[in-house]
């Protein structure tokens, strides 16, 4: 019993069992996508989730860390979109102290390898939802329905101190996200 209590009060305190589903929806090239998953804002406690990155390990995203994480979920890394999102992400992670950038998708962490070498991507950490869609699921990302179904939307969520204190979901999963609004919340 005294086992059950200590589960419970720890769900509680992550905001599990007291989370409800997104009825977010985006469009894609003009058509409604329905998202699934956990409806996560800005005041909410940030999710842990294990995601596995371009060198086949795991990494941990939200919860309590010692720096800013700035989540930057996009569809596939191999768009021309996902690709400029994580070229400008790595210049401006240089210059930034005591932040951590993670682009996270659906794409293989070969994939990942792939296009870390290929554009020099070294600043960031490219990671991959691909073994449970834990992170889709927790954050609220996934995309429900339509021709994309089962991987992420493009939104960018800021953590600090455990807490979501920014989020920007992308209103057309085509376009790129508002980059300077992301900054100046960094």
């Amino acid at each position: 019993m005294k086992l059950f209590s200590l589960i419970l009060a720890g769900l509680l305190s992550a905001g599990i069992l007291n989370a409800s589903p997104t009825t977010q929806t985006v469009t894609l090239k003009g058509g409604i996508v329905h998202l699934s998953g956990t409806a996560i804002n800005v005041g909410d406690t940030a999710p842990e989730v294990k995601l596995i990155t371009s060198d086949l390990k795991e990494v941990l995203v939200g919860g309590k860390t010692s720096h800013t994480q700035v989540l930057v979920v996009v569809p596939s890394i191999d768009t021309p979109i996902c690709d400029q999102e994580a070229r400008d992400f790595n210049k401006v992670a240089a210059k930034l102290e005591n932040v951590k950038i993670i682009v996270i998708s659906m794409d293989l962490p070969f994939a990942g390898k792939r296009y870390c070498a290929a554009h020099g991507i070294d600043n960031i950490i490219v990671a991959s939802d691909f073994q449970t869609k834990a992170f889709g699921k927790a954050y609220g990302t996934l995309i429900a329905d339509g021709i994309l179904k089962g991987i992420e939307a493009r939104v960018i969520f800021i953590i600090k101190d455990g807490k979501v204190t920014y989020k920007q979901t992308v209103p057309e999963i085509s376009t790129a996200p508002d980059f300077e609004a992301v900054l100046k919340a960094i």
